[in-house]
């Protein structure tokens, strides 16, 4: 079904026959991406061609929070097998170049979604779930090539097992916050679920770098805070440590900066400059963590 006969399917706004349908761009490569602004002179509109996890986590969890750190879903529309989410437009600057106010908006939201789903059992089946994010990392832990990273990856494994799970968006990174005067939105669920409680906060700081002109900037000064308020306002009253927070932390890091040099083992990538970029970065978090044991 072509885009024109999905937008004459909505029916829970009013979208006149001039209203102005845009294509949206990622951030990072400025590639096409099915995800449409609808602007009809009076409101704006998304509407997203999503994945069945991402339309049940709206469904099953999303909708039941009643959090306005989320996007209100108008209306969901099926053509074949496609699921289309009619959903709010958000105004606002995304975290990609971070400051504090932005940034303290973005933690409370995540750490409100967690707050609520703590533990959660009765969801913890919907969208992207454990089970499925166990996959993908067992699959990335076998294409590190290196015994150090390999080590240390499988002991990451195991914590991924036991930590607390909560309510977890898998690909937050900073463009995915839209942050205006008042609160953070948390956009693209499409890895969405209950999963191990630090995935989010980790994917947020991970990539971030203090250099102005890097894709995501943030000042050391701001990724402390950012460690410290995430505790202070959430880990804290759940019982956790602040040594096994920090603990914690770096196994999840190595995880992130893992990334690439999976993708660049497993799809002959190695001359791409993230490779290089990460591979360093992730054997110096392993050493980081094999000395933090030793102590």
């Amino acid at each position: 079904m072509e885009l024109k006969d999905i937008v004459k399917r909505i029916n829970a706004v009013p979208i006149p026959e001039q209203a102005v349908v845009t294509q949206l761009r990622h951030i990072e490569d400025d590639e096409p991406y099915q995800v449409w602004k609808i602007d009809t002179n009076t409101a704006r509109y998304i509407l997203k061609e999503a994945k069945e996890d991402e339309a049940e986590t709206y469904r099953w969890i999303l909708s039941e929070l009643n959090d306005d750190c989320i996007p209100t879903i108008f209306q969901r529309i099926s053509a074949g097998e496609s699921i289309y989410l009619l959903m709010e437009y958000v105004d606002g600057e995304n975290l990609c170049k971070c400051d504090r106010r932005r940034l303290t908006l973005a933690l409370d939201a995540l750490i409100s979604l967690q707050r609520k789903t703590w533990n959660s059992q009765s969801l913890a089946s919907y969208g992207y779930s454990f089970e499925k994010s166990l996959r993908s990392r067992e699959h990335r832990g076998r294409f590190l090539n290196d015994p150090l990273l390999e080590e240390t990856y499988e002991k990451f494994m195991k914590m991924y097992h036991s930590v607390p799970r909560a309510l977890c968006h898998d690909d937050l990174l900073p463009f995915n916050v839209i942050a205006s005067d008042h609160r953070a939105v948390l956009i693209d669920w499409e890895c969405g679920g209950i999963l191990p409680y630090p995935t989010s906060f980790t994917r947020l700081i991970a990539h971030a770098e203090d250099t102005e002109s890097a894709l995501f900037f943030m000042t050391p000064e701001d990724r402390i805070f950012a460690i410290d308020y995430y505790y202070d306002n959430l880990l804290k009253e759940m019982g956790i440590s602040y040594i096994e927070w920090r603990d914690t932390l770096e196994y999840f890091l190595l995880y992130e900066y893992c990334e690439w040099v999976f993708i660049g083992n497993k799809y002959n990538a190695k001359n791409s400059e993230f490779y290089k970029k990460y591979l360093p970065i992730a054997k110096q978090q392993a050493s980081k963590i094999k000395t933090i044991e030793n102590k």
